[in-house]
């Protein structure tokens, strides 16, 4: 049986950057060490760092803590968020994803300007929730096309539109398309450019998107590894179950079963940005030696 490992798979820059900081923390003795939010969107790993004594916070905890580091992780926190850690006098590591700051300065820019400014993704997850709190005036979000076509521009000014980092392409693109068809737009606003368009899905999003897909499409049993709360992860999934009926999401070796590999030549495996490099080997070990 063939099994294909995608390149892209695992640890993004961003991640990996946030993950190996805390481990380097650890590893020099700072102590206490607190992470605003779950620093990784991985049981396995979080599971770890709370074993060797990293304590997960929330911004309520700030005021009750008197001495420590705050790791920010790569999500990122709004601008509140951030200034209210500031003023508790407490170490910060400030581990948030460069393309992450990237969104935050541009909704800051254009909200300024005046623009309204929308972000096209999952308004529950943590990135978003931060870039939301980088606009300094009003701002909508959009996960879906029935929330893009339900849209209404506020009248007397141009919209800007941003991304989560790790939203599915493909539904990016149509919510920018279902947006600009309005046709009202120009007729009943007068406002000729009326969005700025800026994709700002990191290209090794695209890539695994990419990727996977492409696997997907030959492959008979597709793998789909990652935390049960990671977004990144579970848009994998949905682009992988489209072209391959036969794919699952599972987190580690232990939720692999022979009944996935029923009349399976070729097995593809993908992970998601926030899956360590030694889960995905332990699952490819595992596939190999006992289906």
């Amino acid at each position: 049986m063939q099994v294909t490992v995608a390149k892209t798979a695992g640890f993004c820059f961003g991640v990996e950057r946030a993950v190996d900081r805390v481990y380097d923390l650890i590893n020099n003795g700072v102590s206490p060490i607190y992470t605003l939010g779950p620093i990784i969107h991985n049981e396995e790993v979080v599971n770890d760092l709370e074993n060797r004594g990293i304590r997960i916070i929330t911004q309520d905890d700030l005021d009750r803590l008197h001495y420590g580091t705050v790791v920010i992780r790569s999500h990122g926190i709004g601008k509140a968020v951030y200034e209210h850690l500031e003023k508790t006098g407490l170490d910060i590591v400030d581990m948030t994803c460069p393309f992450v700051k990237k969104i935050h300065q541009i909704v800051r820019k254009a909200s300024e300007a005046g623009d309204h400014v929308v972000i096209a993704g999952d308004a529950l997850h943590p990135e978003v929730i931060g870039i939301c709190g980088w606009c300094e005036g009003p701002w909508t979000v959009i996960g879906s096309a029935e929330e893009a076509e339900a849209f209404v521009p506020p009248k007397g000014c141009s919209v800007t539109v941003v991304s989560q980092t790790t939203f599915h392409d493909k539904k990016f693109e149509n919510i920018v398309e279902i947006l600009e068809n309005k046709s009202y737009h120009k007729v009943v606003l007068d406002v000729p450019d009326l969005y700025h368009i800026v994709n700002t899905i990191c290209s090794a999003t695209k890539e695994r998107q990419a990727e996977a897909k492409q696997l997907a499409v030959a492959a008979d049993t597709m793998l789909v590894i990652g935390g049960r709360h990671s977004s990144n992860t579970q848009k994998l999934y949905e682009i992988c179950k489209r072209e391959c009926e036969n794919t699952y999401y599972i987190q580690t070796p232990v939720d692999l079963d022979s009944d996935m590999f029923q009349r399976s030549s070729f097995v593809g495996i993908t992970a998601g940005a926030s899956t360590p490099k030694r889960i995905i080997e332990e699952v490819q070990r595992h596939v190999r030696k006992n289906f």
